[in-house]
């Protein structure tokens, strides 16, 4: 009988399940994340690359800084209690209906909203996200299998232009993006990530090749990811069942995003 933990972030917490379930549990999927990696300073990474670590290891405070590490670490005893019967799913970014994290929502309900919006760089930015139920289906099937090893799971690579196509699709919106390069929105103060989500300079060397890592192992695993579009009108159909006072929690304020607007157009004169 398989078993899976969807939500791991503490070696000590997930030390407790392996042990508990060692000997009664055949096969044991783990879900991980990209951010277990070292650094995202090149593209293409596989699963061969090297995690990050810390210094104090014994650390329990989850923060943008120990997140990964402690991911890293938290493979680690899954793969020693369970050796050659565990699965490790490093999820790259997660999309779709239920997502707490506002990150691609902020994209469908901005471009339904209407209007000129502003977006990261170019229509060939290069992102990867991947619906949550495809990571579930995958993963389902593979530890049902009894399949073993570490595998990024995410979308293959897709320009923003095509992100932004899909959610104009699915949405009937006539909202245009508009391009801003990346040095004016640092000088602007747009926050990567989380204020304008999916988008990473290449002057943060670190986190650079974030969206450009291989899947080419999953994918030669069957792994196989639904039309964006359709994932668009399933986080909208969610997303309109929420109060209408809610806030979200990623995105540009719509204040923020006119002025800068205002200012790139005067730049571009």
């Amino acid at each position: 009988m398989p078993c899976s933990t969807p939500s791991g972030y503490l070696p000590g917490v997930v030390r407790q399940s392996v042990d508990a379930l060692r000997d009664s549990v055949g096969h044991y999927t783990f879900i991980s994340s990209i951010s277990a990696y070292r650094d995202f300073s090149q593209p293409g990474l596989d699963e061969t690359y090297p995690v990050g670590t810390l210094d104090d290891p014994s650390v329990t405070e989850v923060t943008g800084e120990t997140y990964g590490p402690l991911k890293a670490l938290c493979e680690q005893v899954v793969a020693e209690g369970f050796t050659g019967r565990s699965l490790n799913v490093r999820a790259g970014l997660i999309i779709g209906p239920y997502d707490p994290t506002d990150r691609f929502t902020y994209w469908a309900t901005r471009i339904q909203r209407g209007g000129d919006f502003l977006a990261p760089e170019s229509p060939a930015y290069q992102v990867q996200a991947i619906d949550v139920r495809d990571i579930a289906d995958w993963a389902l099937r593979m530890a049902q299998a009894g399949t073993a090893g570490t595998f990024n799971v995410t979308s293959e690579h897709m320009p923003f232009g095509a992100v932004v196509e899909a959610i104009q699709q699915a949405t009937g919106s006539s909202a245009m993006p508009v391009y801003v390069d990346a040095q004016f929105l640092i000088d602007n103060d747009v926050q990567m990530w989380m204020e304008l989500p999916l988008w990473i300079p290449e002057s943060e060397a670190g986190f650079a090749h974030m969206s450009k890592v291989s899947v080419k192992r999953a994918f030669d695993a069957g792994l196989r990811t639904r039309p964006l579009v359709d994932t668009v009108r399933d986080l909208l159909a969610w997303t309109a069942t929420r109060p209408v006072d809610y806030a979200p929690k990623a995105g540009l304020a719509a204040d923020k995003e006119a002025r800068i607007l205002d200012l790139w157009r005067v730049r571009q004169g």
